[in-house]
């Protein structure tokens, strides 16, 4: 017999063991040609009864897991975002500030404004009677300069043409009415000699008599009687000048020429 009779012949001994032989083996009902195949519960009662017990403690602990936060942009972006934001902020207070500062500052200006305008008003209601002040003293430097220079004539001629004493003289004999008594001429012992060349008839004419006073400038003459004075002084004569010009006073001081 060979090799493989042998194996198939133990095979063939293994099979016709009956089955009262091995007790854990027990017969299966018959199956029909098709039958639904069901799934069977994998658990055991004992591991059912402690997974019931532990869902309480399962159901009380969170089911989800704390995540971490996680943001959408980098840290650089998020820099200049936070710098525009800056930014658009200070522009915002330089706009509102510069609003609020350009109406105070138009509401002072405005008052100042105000203010310069009445003053203006008041200034050009009190021009004209400036200016009537302007040329009443500007009259009264020019008349005074006038004078001045008029003094300083003055002064030569009497030294050039002592003979304008003559006119004086002349003059005061002319006078209406005549002076009563012995009126007597005095003028500056310079100007005698000249006056009793040229009007000695006159004088003893018209009964004045001739005396030197030193009191009196050169050019000049006064005379003194009972029934009044004639005043010829080149002070006299020059304040009626000064009057006739509008000056109510004026320096009437004339040098003297000893």
């Amino acid at each position: 017999m060979s090799d493989l009779d042998q194996g198939y012949g133990k095979l063939s001994s293994r099979r016709k063991t009956p089955a009262a032989a091995n007790p854990a083996h027990l017969p299966k009902p018959p199956m029909s040609a098709w039958q639904r195949w069901e799934m069977g519960d994998v658990q055991q009662p004992a591991d059912r009864s402690a997974a019931e017990t532990s869902a309480p403690a399962l159901a009380a602990e969170p089911m989800l897991a704390v995540l971490e936060p996680k943001l959408l942009i980098d840290e650089a972006e998020l820099q200049r975002l936070r710098q525009d934001a800056q930014q658009a902020g200070a522009s915002e207070g330089r706009q509102q500030g510069h609003a609020e500062g350009w109406q105070e500052g138009y509401a002072a200006g405005l008052e100042i404004a105000r203010n310069e305008a009445e003053g203006l008003r008041a200034l050009s209601l009190a021009m004209p009677g400036a200016l009537r002040l302007a040329e009443k003293e500007l009259a009264d430097d020019l008349l005074t300069l006038a004078l001045d220079i008029a003094r300083q004539v003055v002064r030569q001629a009497l030294t050039v043409e002592p003979q304008l004493i003559l006119a004086a003289v002349r003059e005061l004999l002319q006078t209406e009415p005549a002076l009563s008594g012995t009126p007597r001429l005095l003028m500056h012992a310079d100007d005698m000699a000249l006056v009793q060349q040229y009007l000695a008839e006159d004088l003893q004419a018209a009964g004045w008599l001739l005396r030197s006073d030193p009191t009196i400038t050169r050019g000049g003459c006064r005379v003194q009687a009972s029934s009044g004075e004639l005043d010829a002084t080149m002070e006299t004569r020059w304040q009626r000048v000064a009057a006739a010009l509008g000056r109510s006073q004026a320096s009437v001081t004339i040098a003297s020429h000893d």
